[in-house]
């Protein structure tokens, strides 16, 4: 009898696209759900990481120039009225209203130093909102793929149990196909989810850092601005 069944055994195929085709259609359905999300996340986690370490090197490239010794008008000049880099927008924020509040006898408007950090402000939270683009993504995919995972295995098991039921056969050969498939949507969902967490973390750091760089610039921009308005 062991023979037998071991002899069945050997015959069902358990590779995965075989257990793929042989679960019930909501099992199918979790599994193609797992792995989208997968590679939603690997996107995005590939698109952050460039974006960052080009952000970083746009950073260190401003840092080098506003730190020349350049006057700011015509480094302001230089930028233009579109930039590119995340530092150069939030120092034009800055200089935009610096010059907006100049009257035209030249003496500046009441408030000018609180009208600039609001729009260096402003500019810092639309390039904040920017970094964090996507990383809501991978903290849900994060929390949920092992659940939506465990779902589609709890789900296989009823059908093999059901299996058994029908058929009133206990034999290793039915009982096997069954929670092998059903175990795979669990493993699908750890396969998502795990670098889904570790990416995560990785990149909010990332991101955070990023924005407390934009913070220190702007308030070291906003100092430089209060020198000359004191003067």
């Amino acid at each position: 009898m062991e023979t037998d069944t071991l002899a069945m055994a050997q015959e069902i195929d358990f590779s995965l696209l075989a257990l793929f085709l042989r679960a019930t259609f909501t099992v199918k359905l979790v599994m193609l759900l797992l792995i989208v999300a997968s590679f939603w996340s690997w996107s995005i986690i590939i698109q952050k990481i460039i974006t960052y370490r080009k952000a970083r090197a746009e950073a260190a490239r401003f840092d080098e120039e506003f730190w020349s010794g350049e006057p700011l008008d015509e480094l302001f000049d230089k930028i233009g009225p579109e930039p590119q880099a995340a530092p150069e927008r939030i120092f034009a924020a800055g200089m935009m209203e610096w010059r907006r509040s100049h009257r035209q006898d030249g003496k500046l408007i009441a408030g000018a130093a609180a009208r600039i950090d609001r729009s260096m402000d402003v500019a810092i939270a639309k390039e904040t909102d920017n970094l964090n683009a996507g990383l809501s993504f991978l903290a849900t995919v994060g929390s949920t793929a092992p659940f939506v995972g465990l779902f589609g295995t709890v789900w296989g098991i009823k059908h093999a149990f059901e299996q058994i039921a029908l058929q009133q056969n206990t034999n290793l050969a039915v009982v096997a196909p069954g929670i092998a498939e059903a175990l795979v949507a669990t493993a699908l969902g750890l396969l998502a989810a795990i670098p889904a967490v570790v990416f995560y973390n990785k990149l909010s750091a990332d991101s955070d850092r990023l924005g407390g760089g934009y913070e220190s610039f702007a308030d070291e921009f906003s100092t430089i601005l209060s020198r000359q308005l004191d003067a």
